[in-house]
């Protein structure tokens, strides 16, 4: 029970800390919107971007289910815990507050009249979030651990509170940034994880990919 509560919490964590880009996108995107069509682009937005998320993350965990590939999403990994601590220490996330608040404020960013559709802010969405998600896929695919259901469970709770609560999170991830270290500890454990079950599974690790192909023993 504690380890089924413990990978819903690490996959919620995880995913909620490494969100900072995709609310900064959104933001951006949404402010350079009419006033009357932001509210529409920031909630279509980060939906879009959990649908995506979600897809991609159930076939990151197919995948890491490949002799070999484990270790090397460990290594990716790595280099997104590098990534999130460079953002910490550059506050990405009040950055992004601070993009999410002048989209819902209808006196800031763009006031003119509509000068592109709600549709092509979403397209722009789309495309930074296809960019960026590698980040949460590796993340929570790795917590997964191959449990579809636990993947989408959690991906699904914390897609509704960004969904609904995204300035919100971005606020308290801004002034209680222990949340985001707290993140960033939680990732470089799941990394080192990964790439010792990438060494040493009996089913998925280097080792049993190299002795079931005859080049060791």
């Amino acid at each position: 029970m504690w380890d089924l509560v413990s990978d819903y919490g690490r996959i919620i964590v995880a995913d909620l800390v490494l969100s900072g880009d995709n609310a900064l996108i959104i933001g951006m995107a949404a402010a350079g919107l009419a006033p009357e069509l932001r509210k529409k682009a920031i909630l279509f937005g980060m939906v879009v971007a959990a649908v995506l998320r979600i897809i991609f993350a159930l076939v990151a965990t197919k995948m890491l289910a490949i002799p070999g590939l484990l270790f090397v999403g460990g290594l990716l990994l790595c280099w997104v815990c590098w990534t999130l601590y460079k953002e910490i220490r550059e506050s990405l996330d009040a950055k992004a507050e601070e993009a999410l608040i002048t989209a819902e404020n209808p006196e800031a960013g763009y006031t003119g009249a509509p000068r592109r559709s709600l549709l092509s802010a979403l397209w722009t969405i789309t495309v930074a979030d296809v960019s960026m998600s590698i980040d949460n896929v590796l993340a929570v695919a790795a917590i997964a651990d191959g449990d579809s259901t636990k993947l989408v469970v959690g991906l699904a709770i914390a897609i509704i509170a960004m969904a609904f609560f995204a300035t919100l999170i971005m606020k308290l991830l801004t002034k209680y940034p222990v949340i985001s270290w707290v993140g960033l500890v939680v990732l470089i454990w799941v990394a080192g994880e990964m790439l010792y079950k990438g060494i040493f599974d009996p089913g998925r690790g280097l080792l049993a990919y190299i002795n079931g192909t005859g080049i060791v023993g």
